[in-house]
């Protein structure tokens, strides 16, 4: 339980509330802007293209600009995992810490207490209720995935194609598609509010669901005590998978 709801986030890592045109079916109410496409979008040529290529590359900018700057980040979430109609198959809420590179916390407090730790090496998947903790080593398979996005794992315009999408909603919106083919998902998108902070993460997967978070209360390179990255199973915990040095 405690991993497969981890997956979402990790294959993941949210963000699409939106069905995105042509990838996901009909977006949802309240979805971020699909992308403008046409009749003719095929056969752009010329100053078009040249228009084209430069907006991506402006877009990818912005984005890594962001990133680059980004030593340490938190925030109050609240996540959200819908179908392609729009209905609510899971709801969730808690703090997220990151320190970059390669560590981050997912510190869940609603509906039960469940908690997501990357260690730069491993990354731990608790659930309390559960008396149950599942270990993993972080490697390739964080490549083009949105932890990999924040937690500095990859590169911006290494691992996703990146485009600027309409405003909507107050936030500036840019979509991410992984390169790679073997992901788990289609595509991110994330918003950014009018003082540039990250505000909401959108994620379409391969079966169509939906998973969208919200951030709020942010708090841009605060300084984190390294404990917050650390996991020790309590006594009497079931740990599943590899527990390596």
């Amino acid at each position: 339980m405690a991993a497969r709801r981890m997956r979402v986030l990790l294959v993941m890592f949210m963000l699409a509330a939106a069905a995105v045109s042509g990838a996901a079916g009909t977006a949802p109410a309240g979805a971020p802007p699909a992308a403008a496409s046409g009749a003719n979008s095929g056969a752009v040529s010329g100053a078009g293209a040249t228009s084209g290529a430069a907006a991506t590359s402006g877009a990818a900018a912005t984005v890594e600009r962001y990133l680059e700057g980004l030593s340490s980040w938190s925030a109050d979430f609240k996540q959200t995992i819908e179908d392609r109609d729009g209905h609510v198959l899971r709801s969730a809420a808690g703090r997220f810490y990151l320190q970059r590179p390669g560590r981050f916390r997912w510190d869940y407090r609603e509906p039960s207490e469940q908690l997501v730790v990357a260690d730069g090496k491993r990354i731990w998947f608790y659930d309390k209720e559960l008396a149950q903790a599942n270990v993993r080593d972080i490697d390739t398979s964080l490549a083009s995935t949105p932890a990999s996005l924040l937690s500095g794992q990859g590169t911006v315009s290494g691992e996703f194609d990146i485009k600027a999408l309409p405003d909507a909603g107050g936030l500036r919106w840019f979509q991410l598609t992984p390169k790679r083919t073997d992901t788990d998902f289609q595509l991110v998108r994330i918003g950014f509010d009018r003082d540039g902070e990250l505000a909401q993460m959108f994620l379409v997967d391969k079966l169509n669901q939906i998973t969208q978070v919200s951030f709020t209360h942010p708090v841009k390179n605060p300084k984190l005590i390294p404990d917050l990255f650390t996991f020790d199973p309590p006594p009497g915990v079931d740990v599943i998978g590899r527990e390596g040095p």
